[in-house]
């Protein structure tokens, strides 16, 4: 009897927790196409002026704090400035970074 009543409970568990997926996909859905921004905010920076500080010099921890931002975020925007990049120059047609570096490290040595 215990197991019956156990099975009873989870099956209504599992419907109702469905439903509330459900429910909260279909709401997310409405505000998307309302215009609605669904998560936190991108940050308000310049991002080309982090990128230029960072490549000019300076520290993580002085770009930071200069644009009131963390390390990690300094990090993370280096990264997105390098991804960018390399994908210019891949869609301009020219050589990729690793191609260009190992062909420079053979006419040097």
């Amino acid at each position: 009897m215990g197991r019956l009543f156990m099975t009873i409970i989870s099956a209504i568990a599992e419907l109702e927790r469905s439903l509330v997926v459900e429910r909260v996909k279909s709401g997310m859905r409405r505000a998307r196409l309302e215009g609605r921004q669904i998560g936190r905010a991108r940050l308000d920076i310049n991002r080309e002026q982090v990128v230029s500080d960072r490549r000019s010099g300076m520290s993580l921890t002085a770009v930071a704090k200069r644009h009131n931002i963390s390390r990690a975020s300094v990090c993370r925007l280096m990264k997105e400035a390098t991804s960018d990049s390399t994908l210019a120059i891949a869609s301009s047609g020219g050589n990729s970074g690793l191609e260009a570096r190992t062909k420079g490290d053979y006419e040097q040595g």
